[in-house]
């Protein structure tokens, strides 16, 4: 049914909802060609993960919908995202819960802190994931703002009947008395714009507006209206001397990173405004199991403007994001003027985002220290797997290797970290094989286990409690022999052969006995998984580069710059074949006669 159903479905940018039995919404995602991304779903390869196996096991129906350009589904994908909350994507963790500051659609408009967002034209500005900051906030506004705090429906026929009375507030200069007509209406949303830039941290122009006005009071000898204003700015220069100055001018930008270990990520966000910081907000994510940590950044970057009402002109990332320009197109369209993504390299703002990225990782480990310490506490299916494997003590840290090649070429290794159960992505390893030549396996596995462990040995840090090997008896020995020569032949080692699922110790022709459904060979597998995906990634890396190069390099007339000004101009060979003479001619340093040699020898290719 759902190949039947990939037929009708357009060959254009829209979004993608994926479905189970039930009819609830499991992943939302946006694409350039729907049917194509689609089918990738439905059709995933080898390279398929875990998480996006145990989705397609529940999908049973998708919807598409179409849009007129890449912007318009992004803005679509990251609503669905926020309406539906879909289980298998990034989603910030209750995010339902973080106070917001609302102005409310009145004639006379109020501001106050609420957890509720209510469509009824209100403004939002938030959220605000540290209370103690937003509580500062509100009461420098009360202090500083005389706006209303009741809840009275004040119109002009409620003035001119006089159905309200003035209250404390107005006899103490914390209101100017709209329920009476004590300040024209005109005046007091002159008040409210005041608010609503102190709010948004424009406090410098804030500032000069509130200086012409005292002035202005003078001049017409208005002195305790003058004196009032005065006293203003006073508390506002005041609040502002708190915080930090990041920047000589009067930038108004946002820093934003993430940090993610295993199945948890932590975003945070630095607001910067008049080149001070004014806010940090941080948000924890689910849904980031195996995802790199670019797309991390770009879900976390689409849930964060969907939610907040101020974009600054620059944003400031540590990492590329693919979409990059779509991302970019759909701020600017939001904004209403033309927004810059960053990612610094070097000087003051590379220093700033490392600060920013610090944060992250330290509110990470803030949250996963507040679960059992992680000395103390084991997995369960860690415990089950000592218990499966007869081992000493837990193996919480477990280092697997696989190796990649085709026909000996282009040989890699791979090395994947899993800490009590998770992967620990930071210390991931990648070989490129030096020793081996053609097809040998099993040396090159030795190659990958020798490499690792020595380095451990020489830098006399912490070995794995566990060594698993992509493989069986063979695998098992090579790696076994070498440990023997660094005098560790009492490190636990086991291979995991993928035709039977069999688990293979040294010393032991038979495999071991390990239930079919046990929750230790589930992790086993899991991690031997992961270890295959990244080394066959690399070993595609590896193999595209040399490919690329090598066709390119064979063509008269190719040397080292024109080859890169090509990949540059069209990114791919691919690019490079499907683009005109007269395109790949006018590239910087070629000419007519190589740009058809070009051609020739990618056409008979």
């Amino acid at each position: 049914m759902l190949k039947e159903k990939l037929k009708r479905v357009p060959k254009r940018p829209g979004v993608y909802l994926l479905k189970n039995k039930e009819g609830e919404i499991l992943y939302v995602g946006k694409a350039k060609v729907l049917r194509d991304r689609i089918r990738s779903h439905l059709h995933p390869g080898k390279a398929e993960d875990r998480k996006h196996r145990r989705m397609m096991d529940s999908v049973t129906d998708f919807e598409s919908i179409i849009t007129d350009s890449e912007v318009e589904a992004l803005i679509l994908e990251a609503n669905f995202i926020k309406e539906h909350r879909p289980r298998f994507n990034i989603n910030l963790r209750d995010d339902k819960s973080y106070p917001y500051i609302r102005l409310t659609k009145e004639s006379y408009p109020r501001v106050f802190v609420t957890r509720k967002i209510v469509q009824d034209g209100s403004r939002y500005f938030g959220p605000y994931t540290n209370v103690g900051a937003i509580r500062q906030l509100m009461a420098a506004i009360r202090r500083i703002f005389p706006i209303r705090t009741c809840r009275l429906r004040i119109t002009d026929e409620t003035i001119r009947l006089k159905k309200h009375k003035i209250c404390l507030n107005y006899h103490i200069g914390r209101c100017n008395g709209p329920c009476e007509g004590l300040i024209s209406h005109d005046d007091y949303l002159w008040r409210v714009d005041q608010v609503v830039a102190f709010i948004q941290g424009r406090n410098i122009q804030l500032v000069r507006d509130l200086e012409t006005q005292m002035k202005e009071l003078a001049n017409q000898k208005r002195f305790e209206e003058a004196a009032r204003i005065r006293d203003e700015v006073r508390f506002i220069s005041a609040f502002q001397s708190r915080q930090k100055v990041v920047d000589g001018i009067s930038a108004d930008r946002d820093l934003m990173t993430v940090a993610a270990d295993g199945s948890d990520a932590c975003g945070v966000v630095f607001n910067v405004r008049d080149g001070k910081i004014i806010n940090r907000h941080h948000f924890y994510l689910n849904g980031v199991e195996d995802v790199p940590e670019e797309e991390i950044l770009a879900s976390f970057l689409k849930q964060y403007y969907l939610r907040t009402d101020y974009i600054p002109s620059e944003i400031f990332l540590t990492s590329p994001l693919q979409e990059i320009g779509e991302l970019r197109g759909w701020l600017s369209q939001k904004k209403g003027k033309k927004i810059d993504l960053f990612i610094p390299s070097k000087g003051k703002k590379a220093r700033l985002m490392e600060m920013c990225a610090q944060n992250a990782r330290l509110l990470l480990e803030e949250i996963q220290g507040q679960r059992p310490r992680e000395d103390d506490w084991v997995a369960p299916a860690v415990k089950v797997l000592q218990q499966d494997l007869g081992l000493s003590r837990p193996p919480k840290r477990i280092e697997a290797f696989d190796v990649s090649n085709i026909g000996g070429r282009d040989a890699v290794a791979s090395m994947v970290v899993f800490m009590n159960g998770k992967p620990r992505k930071s210390d991931y390893r990648r070989f490129k094989i030096r020793t081996v030549e053609g097809i040998d396996d099993f040396r090159m596995m030795a190659e990958a286990v020798e490499r690792r462990i020595s380095r451990l040995l020489r830098e006399d840090r912490v070995l794995p409690d566990l060594v698993l090997v992509d493989g069986g008896k063979g695998q098992v020995s090579a790696a076994f022999g070498v440990l023997r020569q660094l005098g560790l032949v009492d490190q636990p080692l086991i291979g995991l052969a993928k035709r039977l699922e069999e688990v293979f110790i040294p010393g032991f022709s038979d495999p071991q006995n390990i239930p079919k459904h046990s929750a230790s060979l589930r992790l086993l597998q899991r991690i031997r998984d992961e270890a295959h995906r990244f080394a066959v990634q690399y070993h595609r890396t590896i193999r595209k580069k040399r490919t690329v190069t090598s066709l390119l390099d064979s063509i008269p007339g190719i040397g080292e710059k024109r080859r890169n000004a090509l990949l540059k101009a069209f990114g791919s060979i691919e690019g490079i074949r499907k683009a005109s003479l007269e395109e790949i001619a006018g590239v910087k340093g070629m000419n007519r006669k190589i740009a058809e040699d070009v051609l020739k020898v990618l056409d008979n290719e």
